[in-house]
């Protein structure tokens, strides 16, 4: 798989730990997808459920674990949308904040989740800040130490963001990189990460497009090529059936996502 480079001067690394947007809502399809994400109504409340039969709750904003099917609306509600790689230090400040696929955000919660989550504000000084102070908000302790990851899929995974592998990042690749057999390196990854690692390279090149998407440097056509993909059509259809809606949903974005950096 080939890994895209960012046109329009945005020069990210390959797995972005944070990407925030904010602007007009929409309502999403079933879905799942690897990265945590916080979705905040500015104003009203947004609508979610987890299943074809499951209950639907509305709150002021929600928190999604990893990996999880999930249907959100928040059809004419502007929102604030940030996403984090459950790997990074981000992520991990909201590792134990579930009891169920999705944490309900209240509207005291909402407010004060609001204060700094500006994706310009996450460009100038970073995530980690908002980070700790969120997780104090939804009343987490900070983790002790990382998730137990393989030290081989943590190279893989430092390789990735440091993009190194920007021309070919196959399995055989990136094993040969670490110094493990691509059987052993598939095993190692799922069970550090929890999926697979072509998942989480698919994941990866579709957080590139939306990158490049609200950005507003660049068409849908140049987003899905940089991006690694055939072209738009087949763009459209991973963020269909990833996010649950149409790449074209992020171009009307008022402030635009940017990725940040863990430090």
């Amino acid at each position: 798989m080939r890994l895209p480079v960012v046109p329009g001067g945005i020069r990210a690394k390959a797995w972005p730990p944070v990407l925030a947007t904010r602007g007009p809502g929409s309502r999403s399809e079933l879905h799942a997808h690897h990265a945590m994400h916080f979705i905040l109504a500015v104003e009203g409340d947004i609508g979610v459920r987890t299943s074809d039969n499951g209950r639907r709750s509305r709150a002021a904003g929600i928190l999604t674990a990893p990996d999880i099917l999930h249907a959100v609306d928040a059809d004419g509600v502007e929102v604030i949308v940030i996403f984090m790689d459950p790997e990074s230090d981000s992520g991990a400040m909201f590792r134990h904040a579930f009891q169920g696929p999705v944490r309900l955000i209240d509207s005291v919660e909402r407010v004060a989740l609001m204060h700094g989550a500006d994706p310009s504000v996450f460009v100038r000084d970073g995530a980690d800040e908002w980070s700790r102070s969120g997780a104090r908000i939804l009343g987490l302790t900070p983790p002790n130490g990382r998730r137990p990851i393989h030290p081989r899929v943590r190279k893989v995974l430092s390789l990735l963001r440091d993009g190194r592998f920007e021309d070919e990042a196959s399995l055989e690749v990136l094993a040969e990189a670490v110094g493990l057999s691509p059987s052993r390196l598939m095993h190692v990854f799922t069970e550090s990460i929890g999926i697979p690692l072509r998942p989480y390279l698919s994941w990866l090149r579709l957080q590139r497009a939306a990158a490049a998407i609200v950005s507003g440097k660049v068409s849908l056509t140049e987003a899905a090529h940089a991006a690694g993909f055939a072209d738009a059509a087949h763009m459209s259809r991973s963020f269909k059936r990833a996010l649950g809606v149409a790449p074209s949903v992020l171009r009307p974005i008022r402030c635009s996502g940017q990725l940040v950096q863990d430090t």
